[in-house]
């Protein structure tokens, strides 16, 4: 039996009602919601009823709290949640542009998850794992960095797994250390999950085709690619599969591939066929969009099976 852990921030998102380019200006807010994406990937991953575990440091405030209730709420292994008695939960404010981007205020670096590091008990956790997921997010500070790479190495050197999903924002980019734990992290992985553009990151190529092919060569064994409205695709040495997305009515993207990752991983390690994980997947990205939340979209299998039967 699998038990999937992963290790990054944990922070809450709060969002202005009204679109613009940020937040120089007073604007109306709703939230709290519980965010961050590696935990929006293992709450996911948890609601589909999987073991699975996250590491990461909250605040000893309602912002933590809101965190620690859900994820426990939807089956997450919430022991390796520190709460910092003086510290702060983490937090992003963000603001939809016109055109559906986002702006972002981050505090992150500076809140408790900024200062993860494992201990006794966390190592523990890590090797009662046998699958680490690696949000290329969660790669914002040393000691974060640090941990998810002590992880990686313990649970690679029993015969786990690793998946990663660059999962890159540009105001994290040039955090200390950032592009070479992605490095580091590339060279261990087994399933790579980045999203269009970000296949680019690491390889040479100037095709789809030739990166799948020059990354498969370095010995990932699988990659999926997705594309949002326009589908996922799965490529390994033996196949390559297309599946189209679902067609719902969008209210908030924000989540949406992590709720994709967590399902095509989940069912990935159950030997489910990629066209199948592909699918369900699909749907999972799809849900999550209906909602307003990062975390509010996260489905049952059920939902997901409720979802592809009306769209068959």
């Amino acid at each position: 039996m699998s038990k999937i852990l992963t290790i990054g921030e944990i922070l809450v998102e709060i969002v202005a009602t009204s679109k613009g380019n940020g937040f120089r200006e007073a604007v109306p807010l709703i939230g709290p919601f519980p965010s961050g994406a590696p935990a929006i990937f293992i709450d996911q991953v948890g609601k589909l009823g999987q073991d699975c575990a996250i590491i990461s440091r909250v605040g000893d405030d309602d912002f933590g709290y809101v965190n620690i209730d859900r994820l426990t709420q939807d089956g997450v292994d919430v022991s390796g949640i520190e709460i910092l008695k003086q510290g702060t939960t983490g937090s992003a404010f963000v603001r939809y542009r016109e055109d559906g981007s986002r702006a972002f205020v981050f505090n992150i670096r500076y809140s408790a998850c900024g200062t993860i590091s494992l201990n006794d008990e966390t190592l523990k956790l890590i090797d009662t794992c046998t699958h680490l997921h690696v949000m290329g997010t969660a790669l914002y500070a040393p000691s974060v960095v640090e941990s998810i790479l002590t992880a990686l190495t313990r649970i690679k050197a029993k015969g786990g797994t690793v998946s990663f999903d660059p999962n890159l924002r540009p105001e994290i980019l040039d955090s200390p250390g950032m592009r070479e734990a992605l490095q580091t992290v590339l060279s261990k992985t087994d399933l790579f999950m980045p999203s269009g553009e970000e296949l680019f990151l690491f390889t040479a190529a100037k095709t789809e085709a030739d990166a799948v092919a020059e990354l498969l060569g370095r010995g990932i064994k699988a990659i999926v690619v997705k594309r949002g409205s326009k589908g996922a695709s799965y490529f390994d040495a033996s196949q390559s599969v297309d599946m189209a997305s679902f067609t719902v009515e969008e209210i908030d993207p924000t989540g949406a591939g992590d709720c994709f990752g967590a399902t095509f991983v989940t069912f990935w390690l159950k030997g489910t066929a990629p066209q199948e994980a592909l699918r369900y997947a699909n749907a999972s990205g799809a849900r999550a969009v209906t909602k307003a939340g990062p975390m509010e979209g996260a489905s049952t299998k059920a939902e997901l099976d409720q979802l592809i039967e009306a769209q068959a």
